[in-house]
């Protein structure tokens, strides 16, 4: 929806970054708040109220004619799709020590089902006639009945088992590297979702309703990635697995960028998805094994990270496009994910033993 909501405030790309930046701010306000909020109310509740939030604004977002009221619609979505990403990331954990089963992957595939539903269900609906208005109303109530429908299968409590843990701690350095290093994935991620479409109309020549293809072909490669990547783990390890998916992201952007073509430009953003594919979820197996703090402090610490870096990225590449040019804020995406295949090998390797030892390699 960003290239009809760019179109219809009339913005620059600039404007558009600095407007995106209300998204994440809200995004960063909510997910601290989750841990205290799920302290006094459980997962259940925020993640339903944070749903039922998030679908009441959707339409806003369709059809605001105001760049101010935009701004303050952004910071509410953000705010309640931050507070379910967390307490959905921590009720993960949770589930996977309970079930004594490696499934962080398979859940972290079903999120990325749920963007291709979303960006390919959308630009179905536009390409039917249907107005960005009508598109996401339809989108509120899938979201809300599919929710409401299953939340008596959330983990309602607020801690695992009846264990009282701190509100806040310090995160430990080796926490916080790992969160880095999931904060630059997702920025990644958050450009596609919030510029792919963008890339495709002013360079690429694509329709208005395509505007969502580049995300639907990245979202369907991150889903195929992730459903075998406990698979690809067990067979080449984690190490290779982040080496080889940093390089095939970047080279996927380089993809998007070199050649002039729509279809090479689906292609490239469907090797930026399969190649991150597993590196998330690879961090947060990482923060769940280090010993430096809890595990589910740890998790929480790098969901906000992560999530922080899904959100404030694309803000500061709609900057960059602005001052350069998006091309150039591509192409800065494709020499992070170099960095983040070779640099984030040592945090995969040195988590498990956690402490100033593993800091002290990095």
């Amino acid at each position: 929806m960003v290239p009809f909501a760019k179109s219809r405030l009339g913005i620059d790309d600039g404007q558009l970054g600095i407007l995106l930046l209300f998204l994440g701010g809200g995004s960063l306000v909510g997910m601290p708040l989750t841990g205290l909020l799920t302290a006094r109310f459980g997962y259940r509740l925020i993640i339903i109220c944070g749903t039922l939030v998030a679908a009441a604004v959707l339409p806003i977002l369709a059809a605001g004619m105001s760049v101010l009221g935009m701004a303050v619609a952004l910071a509410v979505f953000g705010a309640a799709i931050g507070a379910i990403d967390v307490a959905m990331n921590v009720q993960a954990v949770i589930v996977q020590k309970r079930m004594g089963l490696s499934l962080m992957s398979g859940f972290h595939a079903c999120y990325s089902i749920g963007g291709t539903i979303g960006a390919g269900g959308l630009s179905a609906l536009l390409k039917l006639g249907a107005s960005p208005l009508q598109a996401c109303l339809a989108l509120g109530i899938l979201m809300f009945v599919a929710v409401s429908s299953r939340a008596m299968g959330f983990i309602p409590l607020a801690n695992d088992g009846g264990k009282t843990t701190p509100l806040f701690v310090v995160p430990r350095p080796l926490v916080l590297f790992i969160g880095l290093f999931s904060a630059l994935v997702f920025m990644a991620e958050g450009a596609v979702l919030d510029w792919s479409g963008v890339f495709l109309l002013q360079y690429r020549g694509a329709e208005p309703y395509a505007a969502g293809s580049g995300y639907a072909a990245f979202a369907v490669a991150i889903t195929g990635g992730r459903l075998i990547g406990d698979r690809l783990v067990d067979a080449v390890g984690g190490r290779r697995v982040l080496l080889g998916g940093g390089l095939i992201s970047a080279i996927g952007f380089v993809v998007v960028l070199a050649l002039p073509s729509q279809l090479f430009a689906l292609c490239g953003f469907m090797l930026v998805g399969f190649g991150a594919a597993n590196i998330i979820p690879l961090m947060f197996k990482a923060a769940g094994v280090q010993t430096s703090m809890p595990a589910n402090l740890a998790v929480a610490t790098v969901t906000t990270l992560a999530y922080g870096g899904h959100m404030l990225g694309p803000a500061f590449i709609g900057l960059v496009a602005h001052f350069l040019d998006l091309r150039v804020a591509f192409a800065m995406l494709a020499t992070t994910m170099v960095f983040v295949a070779f640099a984030g090998r040592a945090v995969l390797a040195d988590s498990s033993r956690g402490g100033q030892e593993a800091v002290n390699q990095l």
